[in-house]
């Protein structure tokens, strides 16, 4: 089982009368789930081995190995679809996947521990850290930005933010 495991799709039923399947992409390209096949379930065991497909309106359509009818299709909606962290390239300087944030520990400029970022969320304005404490006070949200987030060392596992929670 994979150590990590990155959300990809979901899928959202069946497509036509054939058994094809239409999954909900995570990625920025649908058609990207094609390389990663097979997607994995929760448990990190493969789930679908996808045959090809097309990209529509952020989705796609696809038939896969594990899914003969439209009824195994339609049974299948809702499940969620992971790939092993590993199976995504090397990110380039100044970039990084998102889940490789959750858990760096979060400092001040001048080195004093701040807590751990808990999540990464996106409610519409843009990237936002989930920041706790750790010290059992309410966790808090901070904007992912250059600004405000101006260090970031995921393979020293920390971060450094130029403010703490607002008072």
């Amino acid at each position: 089982m994979p150590a990590r495991l990155i959300l990809v799709g979901q899928v959202a039923g069946a497509f036509g009368v054939r058994g094809e399947v239409r999954i909900t992409a995570f990625t920025a390209d649908p058609l990207s789930l094609i390389g990663y096949s097979p997607l994995r379930d929760e448990s990190g065991a493969a789930a679908l081995t996808l045959n090809g497909g097309r990209a529509v309106k952020g989705a796609l359509i696809t038939s896969a190995a594990e899914v003969a009818t439209r009824e195994e299709a339609q049974a299948l909606r809702g499940l969620r679809l992971f790939i092993a962290r590993e199976s995504l390239p090397a990110a380039d300087e100044d970039e990084y996947y998102l889940a490789d944030l959750i858990g760096l520990a979060v400092r001040s400029p001048a080195g004093e521990p701040l807590g751990t970022v808990k999540s990464v969320v996106d409610f519409g304005a843009g990237d936002l850290l989930e920041i706790d404490p750790g010290d059992g006070s309410p966790a808090w949200f901070c904007p992912f930005t250059r600004e405000t987030v101006p260090e970031v060392n995921p393979a020293g596992g920390w971060l450094t933010l130029s403010a703490g929670p607002a008072e």
